[in-house]
């Protein structure tokens, strides 16, 4: 008789222990932390600053511009770090995404969908494919981009051609392509050779707007960012910026630039070629690795964006600065930060 309560009590044990269990493991966000989210979204709404990486970001937290938030200095959720504070008497919500599209979009989606955000500023450094701008300068692009996302054509087949899918309406032809014999080194005869990677045409993305119907895709390539905010950019394109590393300066002081259009990818571009296909094709400038993700997480949620690039190096070298990114990267993630400072304090003057 003595082995029938303790069975039973066992069993009780085994219950109690799963339901705990259960308890702390359903759903992403336990109550703890829903509960500091509210209490930061109650002092809102806050500007986000989306950044890359902590190259870019250690500048700004060490400038002396941010000013923690003493009572909720941060929160971590899902691997990230979203620091609260002021910037420029603004209230803000800084975090890093860490390298690629994949990465920003995530931290972006995050970001709107955890805190009352009425705007996102993106900062950081790239590269550029601008051959009449320099090194230092900072561009803020009205249109970005993601070149990353093709349609591989077959080879044999070519611009008159329909691509895989494309009747369904899952791809296109109409943005353009890059043919890959165009850039071979050798020629038959004068004439180039074709290329058995043959052409790649490149898509706009699927995007599903906030304010649409579910699952009802539509389509975005070139990004815009918000009018108002790229209105606020022309003020600062007087400011004066870093144009030397110690004794080291470069050929100009750098400046800040309104431009066409920037684009980005998961793809370190250091190729002189393909820089000048960006340049040539789609009229681009800097070329990134998150802003385009960024944009279009802000795309879809309807919230007013901008991103600030400064250049860092010419795409591929080219220009008469040996070692450019190596020496004048910690230049240019300086001269963001300041156009950042300045663009905050005007935005809301």
């Amino acid at each position: 008789m003595a082995a029938y309560p303790l069975k039973q009590l066992l069993l009780l044990l085994g219950f109690l222990l799963l339901v705990g269990i259960s308890s702390r493991v359903d759903g992403a966000t336990t109550k703890k932390v829903m509960k500091k989210i509210t209490a930061i979204n109650k002092k809102g709404p806050y500007l986000g600053v989306v950044v890359p990486n902590s190259f870019e970001m250690n500048p700004l937290l060490q400038s002396g511009s941010f000013v923690v938030d003493e009572k909720f200095p941060y929160l971590d959720f899902s691997g990230r770090r979203f620091r609260v504070g002021k910037l420029e008497g603004e209230k803000v919500i800084v975090v890093m995404t860490g390298l690629s599209m994949l990465n920003a979009g995530i931290t972006t989606q995050l970001l709107l969908s955890l805190f009352r955000v009425k705007g996102v500023v993106h900062f950081g450094i790239a590269g550029n494919a601008n051959p009449e701008l320099q090194i230092g300068d900072v561009t803020i692009p009205q249109y970005w981009a993601h070149t990353g996302l093709w349609n591989w054509q077959r080879f044999g087949d070519g611009p008159d051609d329909e691509l895989a899918l494309e009747s369904s309406g899952d791809y296109t032809r109409k943005i353009g392509y890059l043919k890959f014999s165009d850039y071979n080194n050798d020629t038959e005869k004068g004439k180039s050779s074709e290329n058995l990677l043959n052409s790649v045409w490149y898509q706009p993305e699927e995007i599903f707007p906030v304010d649409g119907i579910p699952e009802v895709r539509q389509h975005s390539f070139w990004v815009p960012v918000s009018n108002h905010y790229f209105s606020v950019v022309k003020k600062l394109e007087g400011m004066e910026l870093e144009g030397c590393i110690n004794s080291t300066c470069l050929p100009r002081t750098p400046r800040v630039i309104r431009v066409e259009r920037g684009a980005s990818a998961n793809t370190f571009v250091d190729n002189a070629a393909y820089r000048q296909f960006l340049n040539s094709k789609f009229n681009v400038t800097a070329i990134d690795m998150e802003s385009a993700a960024v944009a279009l997480i802000c795309l879809q949620q309807r919230t007013p964006f901008i991103a600030i690039r400064a250049l860092s190096d010419l795409a591929g070298g080219g220009s008469s600065l040996s070692n450019e990114a190596g020496m004048f990267a910690p230049l240019a993630a300086q001269n963001a930060v300041s156009v950042l400072l300045r663009f905050v304090a005007l935005l809301f003057s």
